[in-house]
């Protein structure tokens, strides 16, 4: 799975939790927080939906992510 298809992967997960952002210009450096507006809530959401549209588990030690290019490169290690 390429970086490409893993970050198309994440804008459908964050259009369903955050409909009305516009995410075509995330990037590595979008932060989830500060730029795209998720909550707390709206990042265990997004854990889930992640999990699921990617068939796997998140650690349960993991530290929150803070921005686009951390959670792809979490996704992308993951996914080797």
């Amino acid at each position: 799975m390429t970086r490409e298809e893993i970050l198309a992967g994440l804008k459908e997960v964050l259009g369903v939790i955050r409909p009305k952002t516009d995410l075509s210009n995330i990037q590595d450096s979008t932060r989830l927080v500060h730029d795209l507006g998720i909550d707390s809530l709206s990042m265990m959401f997004m854990s889930l939906a992640i999990e699921e549209k990617f068939a796997f588990r998140f650690e349960q030690n993991q530290a929150p992510f803070e921005t686009v290019g951390q959670v792809l490169d979490y996704i992308e290690n993951i996914k080797k």
